[in-house]
Order: C-alpha cells, then sequence, then structure tokens
C-alpha cells in the first residue's frame, strides 16, 4: 500500500494518472499548510509575501498592480487588497502612476526590503522538508516532470 492510500484510507484509485493527481494536491494542501503556519509568525500571507518577493525583484523600480496579478503563483488573489494590507504594515509604498492616473504604482519600502531578509534568513526550512525526503537526483528529476506538466498551462 503506498503511502498516499494510507493517509486518506483508499484503496480505490481508477488508475495511476488519478492516484498522482491526488498525491499531487495532497503534497500541496501539506506544503500550503507549512508555508501559512511559517509565514503567520511575521504577520504577512503567503500571497503577500509573493507580492513583497516580486517588488524586491524590481527594486528600486515600483510594478503596476497588473504586473503583479501576472506575476503572482495565486492568480486568484486580490492584489489590490493585499497590497492595501501591505501598505498599511508600511511594507509597500504606493502611488499614482504619473503616465495614468487611473494606474497606481508599488514600490516595497525600507522596512519590507527588511522583512525580507530576515525571513531570507529561515525561510530555508520550508525547503527541508523536500531535503528531508528527496535526493538531489530526485529534486531534478521532480523538477523536470513538474516542467513537463507545467508545459500545458495555458
Amino acid at each position: 500500500m503506498s503511502n498516499i492510500e494510507k493517509l486518506i484510507a483508499n484503496k480505490s484509485f481508477t488508475s495511476e494518472h488519478h492516484k498522482s493527481l491526488v498525491s499531487l494536491i495532497f503534497v500541496g494542501n501539506w506544503i500550503i499548510s507549512k508555508q501559512q503556519t511559517f509565514f503567520k509568525k511575521y504577520d504577512i500571507t503567503m500571497q503577500q509575501f509573493n507580492i513583497l518577493r516580486i517588488l524586491r525583484g524590481q527594486h528600486p523600480k515600483s510594478a503596476s498592480i497588473n504586473t503583479l496579478k501576472e506575476r503572482m503563483l495565486d492568480k486568484m488573489s486580490d492584489v489590490s487588497r493585499l497590497v492595501e494590507r501591505l501598505r498599511k504594515a508600511e511594507l509597500v509604498e504606493r502611488k499614482s502612476c504619473e503616465a495614468d492616473r487611473r494606474a497606481v504604482d508599488v514600490k516595497i519600502s525600507p522596512k519590507g526590503l527588511q522583512l525580507l531578509k530576515v525571513i531570507d534568513e529561515e525561510i530555508y526550512a520550508l525547503e527541508d522538508m523536500l531535503k528531508n525526503s528527496l535526493t538531489d537526483k530526485e529534486v531534478v528529476q521532480l523538477n523536470k516532470l513538474l516542467d513537463k506538466m507545467l508545459s500545458a498551462y495555458p
């Protein structure tokens, strides 16, 4: 009996593809749960962390809300609401775009950069989930397989 069969008490997968899909969903949810717990101590969400990382990559330039939406890992995020919460926490600065008054430019603040620096020193604990269960060779293989799956992403 496989681990997924034990964990969810299901012995009747319709195919190996079905079993793989359920396993991916289960592992994805497990990783998300670990990340939520990790980010809670910094009083941010995974989506807010994602925005901060995107903005750090843009730094010292700003990014539009649309740019953030395009680059988000979670495409269902309400980026405007997330940015507003980050602004209230003084982790980002936002201002009207000079070229288009309807648009908003967002820039990571010094406080946001400092928070990411602190998180960077500890985030490797999340990677330990992979390091403790997969060899370097297996991780390379996993990345190739996931990349192959992502080639079908619209």
